[in-house]
């Protein structure tokens, strides 16, 4: 649609919308790909532009985040660039202070302890005020790309911004923030409200900005079980899904494809394909066949390569892909990696992973 194209901050023209045209289960000649955490620390240029920074110094400065996300497209034929940011800008915006700890990852210095506390947490947020600093760093990345790809934004989905909050950083069992839902549903709701409103005015300011498709992490969904995820997850990103679309429908702005991404929620796939999202996210653990009988013709696939498949020599790299993308088939799929780059990877072996997705997949379609 002509719509896509045409903005209202003057962008240049989009060249290669191959990644919009299979989000939104159009035919595609060749098979779009793009990585989570594409813009990240195994890019020796990536480690020297944010060697002197803080990390969160970082993400709230547009020129840096503009840098680091199209550090990956100068090296790779990539389809689609996501927006560097992290998704704990949204609890800093509810007014809760994060710091990044060297070898141990986003540190809370006072997460949520008592339902009491949830009174400190700023009620209504002015998304503009409070993220700007984001909604900057999109246009100017839109603008920089020169039309080359399209621009992701995201955002973490409520229960695992939640978890982070009471966890007060990374965590393996989840234990205090899966004993508020047991504990304290009531209160629970309330907050996964909360960031539910913060995040669907997040989502809208980015496509406002010039993000032309929008993905939500449920990066801890594997810590829930079916009844918890259906209760504390699902209506959630039901309602983001449902509110986004219906407030760039009200401010007549475009209405991008959105992915869900739920890390380990296999047992809720069913469900995830009719909860308003063009494209599902899959991690490694679910095989293709599998996927798409549970989530049926109407929505398209993303994933879902080992990440640690990366490790492998090159040529090996190429066999899993092909046979990835047997399995999925070309159409109606975004090839991408079950979670996000690690640290230590070789970009060349990045290199060669978008490379075989594309040339196989031309393979494929042609034959």
């Amino acid at each position: 649609t002509p719509s896509l194209l045409r903005s209202p901050k003057g962008f240049p023209r989009l060249k290669n919308d191959t990644f919009l045209r299979a989000a939104r289960g159009e035919d595609t000649e060749y098979t779009p790909v793009w990585c989570m955490r594409q813009a990240g620390r195994y890019l020796p240029e990536f480690r020297e532009t944010r060697a002197a920074q803080d990390f969160f110094a970082t993400c709230r400065s547009p020129k840096l985040c503009c840098e680091l996300t199209l550090q990956p497209l100068r090296r790779f034929p990539l389809d689609a660039a996501i927006i560097f940011s992290d998704i704990l800008v949204v609890p800093q915006a509810l007014g809760m202070e994060v710091v990044m700890v060297p070898s141990k990852g986003p540190t809370f210095t006072e997460p949520l302890k008592e339902v009491e506390d949830l009174l400190k947490l700023r009620q209504k947020v002015d998304v503009t005020a409070e993220l700007g600093y984001v909604f900057q760093a999109i246009t100017l990345t839109r603008h920089n790309l020169e039309g080359r790809v399209p621009l992701i934004g995201f955002s973490g989905a409520p229960w695992t911004l939640m978890s982070y909050m009471i966890e007060g950083g990374g965590s393996t069992t989840m234990a205090k923030a899966k004993s508020w839902l047991y504990r304290y549903p009531e209160a629970s709701h309330q907050l996964l409200r909360l960031l539910a409103d913060v995040i669907t005015d997040y989502l809208v300011g980015q496509v406002a900005a010039g993000a032309q498709a929008l993905q939500l992490f449920e990066s801890h969904a594997g810590h829930l079980g079916p009844e918890q995820f259906q209760d504390f997850a699902l209506p959630y990103i039901r309602a983001i899904a449902q509110d986004v679309k219906s407030k760039l429908k009200e401010e007549a702005l475009p209405l991008v494809p959105m992915i869900i991404f739920a890390k380990d929620a296999h047992y809720a796939l069913h469900d995830l394909a009719r909860a308003g999202y063009e494209v599902v996210g899959l991690d490694w653990t679910i095989r293709p066949q599998d996927a798409r009988t549970q989530t049926g013709k109407d929505v398209t696939l993303q994933g879902n390569l080992d990440p640690c498949a990366l490790y492998a020599p090159k040529e090996k790299i190429g066999e899993l892909v092909k046979k990835m993308l047997e399995a999925f088939g070309t159409q109606r799929y975004i090839a991408n990696l079950g979670h996000g780059l690690y640290p230590d990877m070789n970009p060349e072996h990045v290199g060669a992973f978008v490379e075989a997705v594309h040339a196989h997949s031309r393979h494929i379609n042609k034959h």
